[in-house]
């Protein structure tokens, strides 16, 4: 006796093709969802390693703020320093400008805007630009370094750019001799009350991949002012 050959009914067919696309929109779901992460992902490390980068080094020129050699007393050859120490860190509002005079940290640094040479015992003489240190002498590089937020190109100038806000707050402490901060400031009246700098950073994704991240820093500064 011959059995009868079966195939598939449609109904089974349908069945089938309906499972073949679920699974196959499931996995493509899959990737699509962890294609979709990696970029994301990508993007915030990036925008994170440009956030390293710069507030690593204001912090470094931060700390070394207010550094002029190892002597108290400085004279002034050209008349251009004593300003400068004087205020050697502000940040100018309207022009979103943060300006630093700060010691060389390294050899990196640029070209020095002024050279303190002193033997650290009776003398100590500032010099426009840079000048070789004499017998018994030591030198001191100092660079005037300025920040500056262009709000409507959305960067620190020469440096990072999806830059969507930058502030800086100063730590004064309540008296020259105080050591604690007592509050946060935008324009300090009195340099020497200044102790600490905090930096707000926001950046921005372009291509909106992934939200807007802020990050803060707060600096301490190495040398007393004033």
């Amino acid at each position: 006796m011959r059995r009868l050959s079966r195939g598939f009914g449609l109904v089974e067919i349908m069945l089938a093709m309906t499972l073949g696309l679920v699974l196959t929109l499931g996995l493509v779901q899959l990737f699509v969802s962890a294609k979709n992460t990696y970029i994301s992902q990508n993007a915030s490390a990036f925008m994170q390693e440009d956030a390293r980068f710069l507030l690593s080094k204001m912090l470094q020129e931060i700390r070394m703020v207010g550094m002029f050699g190892c002597l108290a007393t400085i004279d002034d050859i050209k008349g251009s320093f004593a300003a400068a120490q004087n205020r050697p860190i502000y940040w100018n509002a309207a022009n979103q400008e943060l300006t630093l005079i700060t010691a060389d940290a390294g050899t990196t640094g640029g070209k020095a805007d002024w050279t303190v040479l002193s033997d650290c015992a009776t003398s100590a003489t500032a010099y426009v630009a840079d000048r070789s240190p004499g017998p018994g002498q030591m030198k001191f590089p100092i660079r005037k370094v300025t920040y500056t937020y262009n709000r409507r190109n959305g960067e620190i100038i020469g440096l990072i750019k999806n830059v969507s806000a930058f502030s800086v707050l100063f730590g004064v402490a309540a008296s020259p001799d105080g050591t604690s901060i007592s509050r946060y400031v935008a324009n300090p009246d009195n340099p020497a009350l200044i102790r600490s700098v905090r930096v707000s950073l926001t950046l921005t994704d372009p291509a909106k991949r992934v939200k807007d991240q802020t990050f803060n820093v707060v600096a301490t500064l190495r040398n007393r002012l004033g």
